[in-house]
């Protein structure tokens, strides 16, 4: 376990298990460089608690980049309950997980993510100030998912831009994996955009519905990676994106809302040899944790700031794309010198001040 936790450079990783409610949770703290760690809590029935642990280990990870390229002063964390939420999760068992953040002291700031909703927020709330992502009624920003489409949205107009040299969707196809809350609300905002859709999701039922109220066609999710697109929009799994499928793609280009939807590293290089343009998920999918970002700041949340910030997302994306090109790297590749710079700028600045003379 130590070994697995020092390959992925994490600070602090806290475990629990409450015999009572049958709670067992990891939360792993990548970095504190630029502020206290913040990201979701994902609640889902893994195989091992060693699959439960790499995969908290990796998404924290990820929320550092994450937070470093979207500008937030944040850093990266995150959180797993062990279990089934429809079968295990009870008023009890979210209460004790709550006192469970509450005890590390602000060091992480939990959210809503895979398995958890904005009611288990709300409760978390109620037993510790920790808890991000709130109902409006209680101050918080609400649901985080119609700011993260809207981040995905400026991001698609930042590939078409690259790609067409308009930022306009008009009549741009783009097929989107998966339409739960974030899917489903780019479709709606895409519809609003002009653009024609293909969607698909596990889901059969609700892909139907989707596609009756925005005007998409419908595939099956083992197909929707294979439709001929201008952009291809995964929106639901991670690593979606392997030696299998690439060559399989129809696109000009990746830009969704998943995780992770890189299997490998290579998997960059691969897109490149292809030439299908892809725009780096963390960097798109930022929008919930900027929405996020503005409630804890000074002044309250403003949901106009807010989103003034998320639509930033597409010049950031831009700014990418340019250090792809002078460097001579994957947009992948580039978005990691992009917030690493920010990382090491950060760190450097903190040494500074650790080293700085006090004044007698």
């Amino acid at each position: 376990m130590l070994d697995l936790i020092a390959a992925h450079g994490a600070e602090q990783v806290a475990l629990t298990a409450d015999p009572d409610t049958g709670l067992r949770a990891i939360v792993a703290i990548h970095s504190t460089v630029l502020g206290p760690s913040l990201g979701g809590t994902r609640f889902r029935p893994y195989a091992t608690e060693n699959e439960a642990l790499t995969d908290v280990l990796r998404l924290a990870r990820g929320m550092t980049y994450k937070h470093a390229a979207c500008g937030n002063a944040y850093g990266g964390g995150k959180a797993v309950i062990i279990g089934d939420p429809a079968v295990v999760r009870t008023d009890d068992l979210i209460r004790t997980y709550a006192r469970f953040i509450d005890r590390l002291g602000g060091r992480y700031l939990t959210a809503e993510d895979v398995g958890t909703t904005q009611a288990d927020m709300d409760l978390i709330r109620t037993i510790t100030p920790y808890a991000t992502g709130a109902s409006e009624a209680l101050g918080g920003s609400g649901d985080p998912s119609p700011a993260t489409a809207w981040g995905v949205l400026h991001a698609l107009c930042a590939v078409a831009a690259r790609l067409w040299d308009d930022e306009s969707l008009v009549e741009r196809h783009v097929a989107i994996s998966g339409v739960g809350k974030v899917g489903h609300a780019l479709a709606r905002y895409l519809a609003e955009a002009g653009a024609r859709l293909t969607v698909a999701d596990v889901r059969a039922e609700l892909a139907t519905s989707v596609a009756n109220e925005v005007g998409a066609d419908v595939v099956d999710t083992s197909d929707i990676h294979r439709v001929a697109c201008d952009i291809y929009s995964p929106c639901a799994l991670g690593a979606v994106l392997n030696e299998t499928t690439i060559p399989e793609l129809r696109c000009a280009a990746i830009c969704g809302c998943a995780n992770n939807q890189l299997a490998t590293p290579e998997d960059g290089a691969r897109l490149a040899a292809h030439d299908v343009l892809y725009a780096p998920d963390y960097v798109v999918n930022a929008g919930g944790v900027i929405n996020i970002a503005h409630e804890i700041g000074d002044g309250g949340y403003d949901h106009a700031r807010a989103w003034d910030r998320i639509a930033g997302i597409g010049e950031t994306l831009t700014k990418i794309f340019a250090l792809a090109d002078e460097k001579d790297v994957t947009p992948a590749d580039a978005a990691d010198r992009f917030a690493e710079a920010r990382l090491a700028a950060a760190a450097t600045a903190q040494a500074t001040r650790a080293t700085r003379p006090t004044r007698q």
